[in-house]
C-alpha cells in the first residue's frame, strides 16, 4: 500500500486507488503539511482534498510530460465533441 504522501506536486499518475478498482488519472495540485488537493479525470474532472496518510493501492506511474501532452488533447478533444453533442 501506499499513500497521497508520495506524490509530488505539479504531477499527473495512474493510481490504482482501491484493489480491483480501475485505473484512474490524478494530478496533485496543492500540497500542504498534511494534506493534497486532487484532481481525478475520470468523464468528468472531480477536484478534492486527500489526507497525504490515505492509501492507495497502487500507484501505477508517473506520466511524462510528453505523455501528458498527448492525454490533454485526446482528453480536450473529447470534451469539446462532447459539448458539441450537446448543442
Amino acid at each position: 500500500m501506499y499513500s497521497y504522501a508520495l506524490l509530488e506536486a505539479g504531477c499527473y499518475y495512474l493510481v490504482q486507488e482501491e484493489e480491483n478498482a480501475p485505473l484512474i488519472l490524478i494530478r496533485i495540485n496543492v500540497d500542504t503539511d498534511h494534506c493534497v488537493y486532487v484532481s481525478k479525470y475520470m468523464e468528468e474532472e472531480i477536484m478534492e482534498w486527500k489526507r497525504k496518510s490515505d492509501t492507495i493501492f497502487d500507484i501505477v506511474e508517473l506520466l511524462s510530460d510528453e505523455v501528458v501532452k498527448e492525454w490533454e488533447e485526446v482528453y480536450n478533444k473529447d470534451a469539446y465533441n462532447f459539448q458539441e453533442d450537446d448543442e
